[in-house]
């Protein structure tokens, strides 16, 4: 009898604590609710209690069924949007909370953390006909639960199938050299066109990133070609541009060294001081034209 009594008095207070949850969270209907069930069982329990105690002790299995259905948890990072008989009512913010249970009030949970996207390759044809598969990846989170729940049936599901459609007609738009050069650029182009449309969802797409663009093999073999023509042609222009400069200041060398004779044959004996520093057994050193006429006419003389 007095485990009885003892049964009473805990359920009881569990069931005014309940009242006093609905009465902090302004849940009218909650409260209601639960003052009229606490009234009709305590009432044929106190009435059982002397007269039939059997009675009296099964009746303590009613605050069980109903007060666990009635407790809902939400973690700090979800939110959940409420529909009593089937209508929505509010967004249920984090923490413990009440609801009126025998599915009379029904709960969706969202998460409202940054969800990742990995959207499947897609085989897209560029605008100059090259047909490449592109790997991207998309990050969203919901910022309006109510209508993640109530306008879409799978947000996520969703946010893939479009993501798919939009990478393959704006990525159709621009050529392969586009694609690989601004991958950053059109990343922004996609991410924008993509949050307004899922903004009706109340999904926030906060951005979209280009991982990897395929190409055939034959496509690469002709990008390197083009690559390695394009580097010749750059190093044939180097080297012509430097022959250039180096012929515009020998010009000027000759320059000044025609308007002084005598600085020729300094420069002749500097170059011959370079060369022997070498130690090279054999020295080609240039004379004058004039030097071997004059040697040569004193020759003819002297054969005369």
């Amino acid at each position: 009898m007095s485990l009885i009594i003892t049964g009473f008095a805990l359920l009881a207070a569990w069931w005014i604590i309940f009242i006093a949850v609905a009465i902090a969270r302004k849940q009218m209907p909650v409260f209601l609710f639960l003052l009229v069930l606490l009234l009709a069982w305590a009432v044929p329990e106190v009435l059982l209690f002397t007269g039939n105690p059997e009675v009296a002790a099964g009746l303590l299995v009613v605050p069980f069924v109903i007060l666990i259905q009635m407790m809902r948890v939400i973690p700090e990072y979800q939110r959940g949007v409420l529909f009593r008989l089937g209508r929505m009512q509010k967004v249920v913010l984090p923490g413990f909370n009440l609801i009126l249970p025998f599915n009379l009030d029904i709960m969706r949970k969202v998460d409202m953390r940054t969800f990742t996207i990995d959207v499947s390759k897609q085989e897209v044809i560029t605008r100059d006909n090259v047909t490449v598969i592109v790997d991207a990846v998309v990050y969203f989170n919901v910022f309006d639960p109510i209508l993640a729940v109530v306008k879409v049936a799978d947000y996520t599901k969703s946010t893939s199938l479009l993501a798919q459609t939009i990478l393959r007609s704006v990525l159709g738009q621009h050529e392969l050299d586009e694609m690989l050069a601004k991958r950053a650029e059109l990343g922004q182009v996609l991410q924008k066109l993509l949050d307004e449309a899922t903004d009706p969802w109340g999904i926030k797409v906060s951005a979209v990133e280009i991982k990897a663009v395929e190409l055939a093999e034959t496509m690469k073999r002709a990008i390197a070609r083009q690559a390695e023509a394009e580097r010749e042609r750059r190093a044939k222009i180097i080297a012509a541009e430097g022959e250039l400069q180096a012929s515009e200041k020998l010009a000027q060398a000759a320059d000044v060294l025609s308007r002084s004779p005598s600085s020729l044959q300094l420069r002749y004996l500097q170059t011959l001081t370079e060369i022997a520093v070498e130690k090279n057994s054999t020295i080609i050193f240039p004379l004058p034209m004039e030097f071997l006429k004059v040697v040569s006419k004193l020759a003819g003389k002297d054969a005369e």
